[in-house]
């Protein structure tokens, strides 16, 4: 089965699923509602435009560098309140929140798919993007490119991400992945795998997003991480 990769490296990334109000969140790497964003914004996808062919897709991860959790510290005035009014006091009405975001991380992602010409289509796009591709905040942009020449392969999921060159110069000797368990999996164990609600359904503008299983694995450099099912 086919996979795309993608390279996921800037001076600053933010993977948020459980952001509320004041509080801007990240994970340690990238969501999958975030990717599929990406996606749409290098096809030129509407938010109202459904995005279930691309959520369909299997997504694993390679943390190549693991970055550093830092936050930003903003204050604004002048927010609209709950009931609709306009705040004016610049005492009371000064909004504070703190905005997470990874600091140097470098991921390697592959999205694995049975529809071939499908990951042809964003595998073009991604070279030649339709709006501009960030990550995961507007102002977080890419620095090497996101699309990969050689990033299109006959190979599976794990087999293409774990087998790709390193992305850094001094790669580590065990790398970490998060495995998006295969569809109608039964699991012999649980360690190590978790839940994350950030599968979109429908299209981005109804904010509708289900959960996955995913598998946090440890391999050495060059060795196939395989999901224990």
């Amino acid at each position: 089965m086919p996979t795309l990769l993608l390279r996921l490296q800037g001076p600053m990334q933010s993977w948020g699923t459980t952001s509320r109000l004041d509080r801007r969140d990240t994970g340690l790497e990238p969501s999958k509602s975030g990717v599929i964003g990406l996606l749409c914004a290098a096809l030129g996808r509407h938010r109202s435009e459904p995005v279930d062919d691309l959520a369909a897709m299997r997504m694993g991860v390679r943390v190549d560098r693991e970055g550093v959790v830092r936050y930003d510290y903003q204050t604004a005035k002048g927010v609209i309140r709950a009931d609709g009014t306009l705040g004016r006091d610049s005492r009371k009405d000064t909004v504070q929140s703190w905005r997470f975001y990874l600091a140097d991380a470098v991921f390697l992602v592959g999205l694995e798919s049975s529809d071939r010409s499908l990951l042809e289509r964003l595998h073009e796009a991604l070279q030649n993007p339709r709006w501009p591709l960030f990550l995961g905040r507007k102002s977080y942009l890419p620095s090497p490119p996101v699309w990969l020449p050689n990033g299109l392969v006959d190979e599976p999921l794990e087999e293409a991400i774990a087998r790709y060159p390193p992305l850094v110069e001094r790669a580590p000797e065990r790398y970490r992945y998060a495995l998006e368990e295969p569809p109608r999996a039964t699991p012999r164990v649980l360690a190590n795998r978790v839940r994350r609600t950030d599968q979109p359904k429908g299209h981005f503008a109804q904010r509708r997003f289900v959960e996955r299983h995913v598998w946090i694995i440890e391999a050495a450099q060059g060795e196939v991480p395989r999901v224990p099912v």
